[in-house]
């Protein structure tokens, strides 16, 4: 196997490894109706800001989301408009 073949199937492990927890999963999927800032996701999440923040800090590492500062305020959106693609086949699936 190719060292570049290999970077790939590890790169991709470690994506199923930050979508295998459904908090993150939940938060992808509620950002696919566009930016929003840590405390409307904590609301429609139903979960502590610390919980939201950290789980959004993992899938900005990961380079699934972005965010932006507002103030005091965090915005955060996908990182890949295409990524809400794949969240809708597989919900039709």
């Amino acid at each position: 196997m190719s060292v570049a073949k290999a970077r790939n199937i590890e790169n991709l492990c470690r994506l199923f490894r930050v979508l295998s927890d459904e908090t993150r999963v939940r938060l992808l999927m509620t950002l696919q109706d566009g930016e929003q800032h840590v405390t409307e996701l904590c609301k429609k999440l139903r979960l502590p800001q610390p919980t939201v923040s950290h789980h959004l800090g993992l899938l900005r590492v990961h380079g699934l989301v972005k965010n932006r500062r507002k103030g005091k305020l965090v915005f955060y959106a996908l990182e890949n408009g295409d990524f809400g693609k794949v969240f809708k086949a597989l919900e039709a699936a």
